[in-house]
């Protein structure tokens, strides 16, 4: 897939957890089945946090494309940045040098266009399930009637609509994850971001939700950055995967992932799918001994001026 291409994936038709239907009429429609919102320019960003000797540049001179409805993982060792240009891309870290602008605008603070979703769900304990993705619309203004409405629909699609009434705390994570991304996508986001979402659940649900989003990412087109620590899991989401440098992080790959259609678990065993893997798997294990390495003269230094 070209750069500059729009995603037109074909996701799979027999994941069974959530139905998709066409009745979600408020739900942001896409022109012709491509996405028309949603691009992403990162150009020369760099995020240095600190001063003078205690500065510590996080990344370095970072110049990224996203075409309106791709999806693209971004992976790399601990500490590379990943979360740091989520959060510069949500407007939650103020870039140092360089720019980031979606659909023409550049990014100055968190808005509604800029979903973000965690690694813990961080929904609101003393509200409902319905409360919670409800919450978003009735920030904006929106009435208690239309943000209900929109809410109910949302859960509808991550299929959760007899859990309304329910709260967080009775729920299982992956559960809560659903809920976290329905309250996410409740504000009709151009961008979804999305920070290592299933790392704290267990395997089968992780393959469960990664095939839900793939189907829920059908359905509305929205842009996607999804970080990851997760080889596999940025393989079988991705159109393309952007493997991040050690410290400081700036893009050593930029790999499309050209693997067979539509998108389903039978593409893990596939030889194309074992090579892209491997060819990650040695990129960052490459930087992730380079990390360690910086980690631990960091370390040293730090011990000889106490």
């Amino acid at each position: 897939m070209s750069l500059n291409e729009p995603s037109s994936r074909t996701l799979p038709a027999n994941s069974k957890p959530i139905s998709f239907t066409s009745s979600h009429t408020s739900v942001k429609k896409v022109a012709d089945g491509v996405a028309t919102e949603g691009y992403i320019n990162i150009q020369d960003l760099s995020i240095v946090f600190g001063k003078g000797k205690n500065s510590f540049v996080a990344v370095e001179r970072i110049s990224l494309e996203i075409p309106p409805g791709q999806f693209v993982c971004l992976v790399g060792p601990s500490g590379c940045g990943k979360s740091t240009v989520l959060s510069a891309i949500a407007g939650f870290v103020a870039p140092t040098y360089g720019t980031i602008q979606v659909d023409g605008r550049v990014v100055r603070k968190p808005a509604g266009e800029r979903g973000m979703v965690f690694q813990q769900p961080s929904l609101f304990p003393w509200k409902t399930v319905l409360g919670n993705v409800a919450h978003g619309p009735l920030m904006s203004g929106k009435s208690k009637v239309e943000s209900h409405r929109l809410a109910r629909e949302f859960l509808q699609m991550v299929g959760l609509a007899n859990f309304a009434d329910s709260y967080p705390a009775t729920l299982s994570g992956g559960m809560q994850q659903r809920v976290a991304i329905a309250r996410a996508l409740a504000n009709f986001p151009r961008v979804l971001l999305m920070d290592e979402p299933f790392g704290a659940l267990d395997a089968q649900t992780r393959i469960m939700m990664q095939e839900n989003l793939l189907k829920l990412w059908e359905e509305l087109r929205t842009t996607v950055v999804f970080v990851t620590h997760d080889i596999d899991e940025a393989i079988f989401l991705g159109d393309r995967v952007v493997i991040m440098s050690a410290n400081p992080g700036c893009i050593l790959a930029d790999l499309p992932i050209c693997l067979s259609q539509p998108r389903n678990p039978e593409v893990l065993i596939e030889p194309a799918f074992a090579n892209l893997k491997k060819d990650c798997f040695e990129l960052i294990r490459r930087e992730s001994l380079l990390a360690f390495e910086q980690q631990s003269r960091r370390s040293s230094k730090i011990q000889r001026h106490r």
